[in-house]
């Protein structure tokens, strides 16, 4: 019953209705994200309670640290750096060239290097000195707030998932998709915070300026496609 309900107000969703349902529901993540990330911001900037729960956690996390998933979370971290993440948006965008999906294309271009610029930026802003440890799993020099890993992975299989979505048949494959998404996200930001290479609210905050990200990609190509379609009809 519920598929054919979806089926039906697809039918009926005009061109023009399927671009402002895209507007409205970009326009609503990126004010429900930037929220988030508004307040996680607050919180860190003038020592809150979410600072405390942070050190608390990477504490814990780190004195209960053993080897076998310290590989497991080094691995993970590791195939969603920077190169990791590089390597496969590059075979997200050659499939996409493959398939002709010319805004699909353009979309993961926009959201890639974009939302990493945005990222390191938002890292000068804030300048905040990630966790320390007299024996760290990782040392790094660069600043913590917010995950860049986070972002990076919420930018990558946000854009799959967004991707792939309208090309399944039912809700339940809809909801597997946005859980796999959200499970690869998750686990991404807890390795961060395992490795003691971020606080929670690192990699909170990472997600939400993902998200936001994701939503300025997603307004952003389909306000162009709508306008190449009327330019084309006119």
């Amino acid at each position: 019953m519920q598929n054919k309900l979806i089926a039906t107000l697809r039918a009926r969703l005009s061109a023009g209705g399927y671009f402002w349902l895209q507007v409205i529901s970009g326009g609503i993540a990126l004010v429900g994200a930037g929220w988030i990330f508004g307040g996680i911001a607050y919180e860190v900037v003038d020592g809150e309670p979410l600072t405390v729960l942070d050190a608390r956690l990477a504490d814990w996390l780190h004195s209960h640290a053993f080897a076998p998933l310290t590989q497991l979370m080094l691995s993970v971290s590791a195939l969603n750096g920077i190169a990791g993440i590089s390597i496969l948006s590059v075979m997200l965008a050659l499939y996409f060239t493959w398939k002709r999906e010319w805004y699909w294309l353009l979309w993961l271009a926009i959201a890639s290097p974009g939302g990493m610029l945005v990222n390191v930026l938002t890292k000068y802003s804030f300048q905040r000195e990630r966790p320390f440890f007299v024996d760290p799993i990782v040392m790094l020099t660069s600043y913590s707030f917010p995950s860049g890993h986070t972002t990076a992975s919420t930018l990558f299989y946000g854009t799959l998932a967004a991707y792939l979505m309208p090309r399944v048949k039912t809700a339940r494959q809809r909801a597997m998709i946005v859980f796999a998404a959200l499970l690869m996200i998750i686990m991404v930001g807890t390795s961060r915070i395992y490795l003691g290479a971020h606080y929670l609210s690192d990699v909170l905050a990472g997600f939400a300026e993902g998200l936001a990200w994701l939503a300025v990609c997603m307004v952003s190509v389909a306000t162009l496609r709508r306008r190449r379609l009327g330019m084309a009809t006119a």
